[in-house]
């Protein structure tokens, strides 16, 4: 073992405000634990556009107190650098620690001469995206982890225009963190905090509940919160609206850091909506409704007769598409209405902007850029990216699980949803798109990422499962975009993007397959399905020849 390491992990240590951090290096150093103390002190979580996001634990390559307080002394320095003055405002979920972060966060900030004012509970990511602009707040910070697993959790940034930050925000305010001396010398301050009420919240419910038009109430719905914090305000919300209460999963509906009914907290993964499914059946449910743990995203199935069990969950690019036509169709758009996807996501709702004349945007992946893709003097109409996350106008500049369920049960109040999916296919062909990523071990997975990422830069494939690659696009170079570590190949009939995941240690490679209707939807879905697993099959295999 290193003196320099022991030296970095006592001086850590030494400093750290929580007794139990503190003894987890006391326990390392006593068992000469190389490895562990290595994974925790050779080097920190680094602070980017999506925060701080990681494993909870001691030393600052983990979430814990020490290193928010010093990640928000360094946005507080960044703050008044920029001359921005105003209230800050905290929110949290309930995951492990959460309630310790924020009460850390909020001590700093009111010790660097900020007014803090705390939301009252643990509460959904957009409502504290939301209250950021509503109090007229400089930033707003929210402690979440979102979907990760039940051992992590992380710090969100958004500024006063309500947007998480962006280059080049990002290295200055990790630059303003690694200038911030020891951590005693930080002040701290409960004097200048504000214990927030439910006016918040109402304003927040009232916005979404105006997002929608005077049609049909009478739908049947089953909601679950995995674990997480949507619960309370979707039922405030759907009340507020007059739709009927939700059918809940009530092993899930409560917040439980420990979510202990899944394995990932992910509506996404396989399982995670089994439990939805039983007491949809049950019940007879036009739609299931299931947010993420911070209630930011949403995922959706639907009464499916040609599938296994009769339910099937929508991609987030079927959710996108179907809930952009539906807008449409209620007609409240104007000339300065632009919808936006990313650079990921299915390439159908630039065919249905195309036909509609209405204007297209594409951003890369993350709502800080898709909030921003229509510019000046443009209002988003709808955004979406692939992964589970929508946003209707700009109430909230972010990602929304409670307003999109919201339009999800107005569309199925008018009808089976399945059934406007197909007509957008019969009109613009099969769009089928699956994502697939590879995870990757160890502690140098970044270096591992980075370096196939390079190699196959430098040897591109011309064929792809027997399919000739017709255009390269790497988009680290610039130019309609901001550069970001994005390939993007274009087959005869099908489209390939791979990059890095933002937040976790894999690998994420997405494709998209098309084809016009013949012999039905189902028949033609099917096929191109086909297409789809034969191509990321093949691009996972060239990753893996590149290193991962």
């Amino acid at each position: 073992m290193t003196e320099d390491l022991l030296a970095r992990a006592r001086a850590w240590r030494d400093e750290d405000p929580d007794p139990v951090t503190r003894a987890e290096v006391d326990a390392l150093l006593e068992s000469d634990d190389v490895a562990g103390l290595r994974e925790r002190f050779d080097g920190r979580l680094q602070f980017g556009t999506a925060g701080l996001r990681g494993a909870l634990g001691a030393g600052p390559n983990r979430m814990n107190r020490a290193l928010v307080r010093r990640a928000t002394a360094g946005v507080a320095a960044w703050l008044r650098e920029q001359d921005r003055s105003g209230p800050v405002v905290v929110g949290r979920d309930a995951r492990h620690g959460s309630a310790e972060f924020a009460e850390d966060a909020a001590a700093v900030l009111a010790g660097a001469g900020f007014l803090v004012q705390v939301l009252p509970r643990p509460l959904p990511t957009p409502v504290l995206a939301f209250a950021t602009r509503h109090l007229r707040a400089v930033a707003g910070i929210m402690i979440t982890a979102s979907h990760n697993p039940p051992q992590d959790n992380g710090y969100k940034l958004y500024l006063g225009d309500g947007a998480q930050i962006v280059p080049p925000i990002d290295d200055q305010i990790s630059a303003h963190i690694d200038a911030v001396g020891p951590l005693p010398g930080v002040p701290l301050s409960a004097d200048a905090t504000e214990v927030l009420g439910d006016d918040v919240l109402e304003a927040y419910l009232t916005g979404v509940s105006a997002m929608l038009d005077d049609g049909p109430r009478r739908v049947t719905t089953v909601y679950t919160a995995l674990h997480g914090v949507g619960a309370e305000t979707l039922r405030r919300a759907f009340a507020r609206s007059g739709f009927p209460a939700p059918h809940e999963v009530a092993e899930q509906v409560e917040p439980d850091p420990d979510f202990p009914t899944v394995a990932f907290p992910n509506p996404e993964e396989p399982g995670a909506l089994d439990l939805s499914l039983a007491v949809a059946k049950e019940v007879g449910a036009d739609v299931i409704l299931a947010n993420d743990p911070d209630a930011d995203r949403l995922a959706v199935a639907v009464p499916d007769p040609s599938a296994e069990g009769g339910w099937r969950a929508l991609t987030g690019d079927e959710l996108g598409v179907v809930l952009a036509d539906h807008l449409l169709r209620r007609g409240d758009h104007g000339p300065s209405d632009t919808l936006v996807t990313t650079v990921v996501s299915s390439r159908l709702l630039s065919r249905l902007a195309a036909a509609t004349g209405v204007e297209y945007a594409e951003a890369l992946t993350g709502f800080k850029w898709v909030v921003r893709a229509p510019g000046p003097g443009r209002r988003l109409l709808f955004g979406y990216e692939e992964a589970l996350g929508y946003c209707a106008g700009d109430l909230v500049r972010d990602k929304d699980g409670i307003s999109t369920a919201l339009l999800v049960a107005e569309l199925a109040a008018q009808g089976p949803i399945l059934d406007r999916l197909h007509a957008l296919f019969r009109t613009h062909g099969v769009h089928v798109t699956r994502q697939r990523s590879l995870r990757v071990e160890g502690s140098d997975w970044s270096t591992r990422v980075t370096a196939a990422m390079a190699a196959v830069r430098a040897d591109p494939p011309v064929e792809v499962a027997d399919r000739a690659v017709l255009d390269v696009e790497d988009l680290a170079a610039g130019g309609r975009l901001p550069p970001s570590d994005v390939l993007i190949w274009t087959l005869d009939d099908a489209r390939i993007v791979v990059r890095p995941s933002g937040t976790e240690p894999k690998l994420k490679m997405y494709a998209e397959a098309v084809a016009p209707v013949v012999g039905g939807v189902d028949v033609a879905r099917h096929q191109v399905q086909q297409t789809v697993d034969d191509v990321l099959d093949a691009v996972a295999a060239l990753m893996v020849e590149h290193g991962l």
